[in-house]
C-alpha cells in the first residue's frame, strides 16, 4: 500500500498532537484553567473528521494536479539542503497568502470561518478544521509545482508546516525568546489570530513564520492592555457542529438577495467579510481605523488634562 504526503499528514497530526493535548487537558484540569469543555472539543473533533473526508476524497485529484504541474517546471533546483529550504520557505508563503485570501474575501471566510467559531482556544482548535478547505487549496499551491516541486515533496511540505501550525494552538505557552517571536509565529501570535477583539481582527496570518505578516502590514503583538477574547465578532445562536459549517454561507445568502444591484451581489461575495451595500456592517480595517481614532483622542485629551494639572 503506497501512502501519499496526505496520508503521512493525518497520521502524523493525529499522533503527535493528541498527546499533547492529553497533557494540555491535563494541565488545564489540574490548575483549574477551563482551557477545554466538552461540547466545543467534541465539536473540534467532528469537524476534524469532516475536513479528513474531504482531503481524502480529494487527495488523487490534488497529486494528479500537482504532478501534471510538474511536467511544466520551469527550473530544478540541485542542491538538496536549496531545494528544501526554498520549498518550505515558498510555501509557507503560499500559505499565508491563501490564508489572508480567507479572511479578505467573504466566500472564502465562509468556509474559513469554521475555525474560528470556537470561544475557547488550545490544542484541539486546531483540529477545528476548515472542512472545505482542500476542494480549493492546491490551486494555491500550484506555483510550487512549476518552481519545480515535484507533488510529494509538496505535500510532505505542507505535513511539516501544518504540524507546526497546529501545535501554536495554545494558551499554556506565554512568549519566547523575542528572536525567535520575531522570526516565528508562536502560542502569541496565533492567540491574536483568534482574537475577535477590534485590534487583533485579521492578523497574523503566517502558519511557521511571522516575518510575512510584519512585511505586508498584518502583523499584531498581543497586548496586556487588551485582552484577548475568543471566537467571531457576532457568535452563532446555534452553536451545532452543522450550523458551523454552513452559517455563514446561510447569512451570505442572504445578504446577496437582499443587495440591490448586480454588482452589490457580487461585492458580498468578494468583498471583505462586514461590507455592507448600505454601510449599516463595516469591514474590520474601518473598525481598526475608528478605534486607533479614539485612542488617539482619548491620549490627546489625557495630555491636556496633565498639562493643565
Amino acid at each position: 500500500m503506497k501512502f501519499t504526503g496526505s496520508d503521512i499528514s493525518v497520521g502524523t497530526l493525529f499522533s503527535f498532537v493528541i498527546v499533547l493535548t492529553i497533557v494540555e487537558m491535563y494541565f488545564s484540569y489540574k490548575h483549574d484553567k477551563k482551557l477545554y469543555t466538552k461540547r466545543d472539543t467534541w465539536t473540534n473533533i467532528y469537524l476534524m473528521l469532516c475536513a479528513i473526508v474531504v482531503n481524502l476524497s480529494m487527495k488523487v485529484a490534488t497529486f494528479y494536479l500537482l504532478d501534471y504541474c510538474y511536467q511544466f517546471r520551469l527550473f530544478e533546483i540541485q542542491t538538496p539542503w536549496i531545494y528544501w529550504t526554498v520549498l518550505v520557505l515558498a510555501q509557507d508563503f503560499l500559505y499565508w497568502f491563501l490564508h489572508t485570501v480567507g479572511h479578505y474575501v467573504r466566500f472564502f471566510w465562509a468556509m474559513h470561518v469554521t475555525h474560528h467559531s470556537s470561544e475557547h482556544f488550545n490544542l484541539t482548535t486546531g483540529f477545528r478544521s476548515t472542512v472545505f478547505e482542500p476542494l480549493y487549496r492546491v490551486f494555491f499551491y500550484l506555483p510550487l509545482a512549476f518552481m519545480g516541486f515535484n507533488a510529494l515533496d509538496i505535500l510532505f511540505a505542507y505535513l511539516v508546516t501544518q504540524i507546526y501550525g497546529n501545535l501554536v494552538h495554545t494558551q499554556t505557552v506565554m512568549k519566547f525568546h523575542p528572536i525567535f517571536e520575531y522570526i516565528f509565529v508562536t502560542p502569541s501570535h496565533h492567540r491574536v489570530h483568534h482574537a475577535c477583539n477590534v485590534r487583533y481582527l485579521d492578523k497574523n496570518m503566517g502558519m511557521v513564520l511571522i516575518l510575512w505578516d510584519r512585511m505586508f502590514g498584518t502583523f499584531q503583538e498581543e497586548l496586556p492592555e487588551d485582552k484577548i477574547k475568543y471566537g467571531l465578532t457576532t457568535q452563532p445562536e446555534d452553536t451545532g457542529a452543522v450550523n458551523i459549517i454552513f452559517h455563514e454561507f446561510i447569512a451570505l445568502g442572504k445578504d446577496v438577495k437582499k443587495a440591490p444591484t448586480f454588482w452589490d451581489k457580487v461585492k458580498y461575495i468578494v468583498n471583505p467579510p462586514g461590507w455592507s451595500h448600505d454601510g449599516s456592517t463595516k469591514i474590520a480595517k474601518i473598525m481598526q481605523q475608528e478605534l486607533q481614532e479614539e485612542e488617539s483622542k482619548s491620549k490627546v485629551v489625557g495630555n491636556s488634562v496633565k498639562t493643565f494639572s
